[in-house]
């Protein structure tokens, strides 16, 4: 392959794995490689008519340099894009704790490491909300528009940049707090119905009753919120893909 071709394929290509680092595929973050390598390698070719044209072929310091440079601009669209999925995940491990589901582990089928029940259904719905949602469309259209508006070698850390990323983190705790605070509002109040009656007669092992309780409870209480979670990750897409915009000039 002609430097002329190879370069710019490189540096696109950088741009694009880093973002694909962080993409909330169905699985979890430790999904299989090469579903994520063969993607990378479709946007990077779906992005052609866009690869820059480089004048000269460069040095190896210039283009080690704009390739970190291309790979930290893909990382920080990740971490904005990963920010929704974190969101869901933490809204699980609250309730999750507060349930007693962290006894109710299993084996996650990508990691064959033992994982809460709740954090993988976390993590399956975001990655495949994530594509119901056609963010992949829209951030591929994004990227489109950065190899115009940021060249290759031109993206740096700013303290705007700086003051963004802090902010959609925040939102990572106030929206798993806001959707799992109803779920351990109706957990303790079954705590206080069951420390009641337990009160009332010392006699009866509810010990025992509490945990299959408290587990029906959470059931229900997700179920019955189940229609909020695509309402709220559409409200931070929308926050993200505008963030995602400023960053990449569109």
């Amino acid at each position: 392959m002609e430097p002329a071709i190879l370069l710019p394929f490189l540096l696109v290509l950088s741009r694009v794995l880093g973002f694909f680092a962080f993409l909330p595929l169905p699985g979890g973050k430790e999904a299989p490689a090469v579903p994520r390598l063969v993607l990378a390698l479709g946007f990077t070719l779906a992005l052609f008519p866009h690869w820059p044209a480089l004048a000269a072929e460069p040095s190896l310091g210039w283009l080690v340099a704009t390739l970190l440079s291309e790979l930290a601009l893909g990382i920080t669209v990740g971490l904005m894009v990963a920010c929704l999925a974190e969101a869901l995940l933490m809204t699980m491990q609250i309730v999750g704790l507060e349930a007693g589901y962290g006894y109710a582990s299993t084996i996650d089928p990508t990691t064959q490491a033992d994982a809460s029940i709740l954090l993988v259904i976390a993590q399956l719905v975001a990655g495949l909300l994530f594509f119901a949602f056609g963010l992949d469309r829209e951030t591929l259209r994004g990227f489109a528009r950065s190899l115009e508006s940021h060249p290759a070698g031109s993206f740096a850390v700013t303290e705007p940049l700086a003051a963004l990323m802090a902010r959609l983190t925040a939102e990572i705790f106030s929206s798993g707090i806001r959707l799992a605070l109803p779920v351990v509002a109706l957990l303790m109040l079954v705590d206080l119905a069951l420390a009641l009656v337990g009160r009332l007669n010392a006699h009866l092992q509810l010990v025992l009753l509490a945990f299959p309780v408290k587990m029906l409870a959470t059931l229900a209480a997700l179920a019955a919120l189940a229609v909020l979670v695509p309402r709220m990750y559409a409200s931070a897409a929308r926050h993200t893909l505008s963030a995602i915009a400023h960053l990449l000039g569109g």
